[in-house]
């Protein structure tokens, strides 16, 4: 069992930044493939990013590619998402998840244990 609790997120200009955190508890955390997903009001929730156990392959959906950047530290057992250059469709809630396979994978389905959420505005 992994239970996860994002922070971070809050309302920010265009062009602005902010960094995601998910702080991971229970077993096994380092071994488990991190994701980062999102949804905004009406949409269903998609994949933003995701790390392999190491830190050592990522992958990221297209519209984030360049301005958002996925990171862990296993010491800390918390992942990251760095995100840059934001724009008003980067708005939704952020989701940090879990997954139980080896591999990096973009489907929801893949992902045992979610976090709450945290809500990230951008205004324009």
């Amino acid at each position: 069992q992994v239970q996860l609790v994002e922070s971070g997120g809050e309302l920010v200009q265009a062009g602005g930044s902010l960094r995601l955190s998910c702080a991971a508890s229970g077993r096994t955390f380092s071994s488990n493939v991190m994701g980062w997903f999102r949804q905004a009001p009406g949409k269903e929730r998609e994949f933003v990013a995701a790390i392999n156990w190491s830190g050592a392959s990522t992958y990221y959906v297209d519209s984030v590619k360049g301005r958002f950047t996925i990171s862990r530290d296993n010491a800390k057992n918390t992942v990251y998402l760095q995100m840059n250059s934001l724009k008003p469709e980067d708005t939704a809630v952020y989701y940090c998840a879990a997954s139980r396979l080896g591999g990096i994978t973009t489907s929801r389905l893949h992902y045992a244990y979610w976090g709450q959420g945290t809500q990230v505005t951008v205004s324009s």
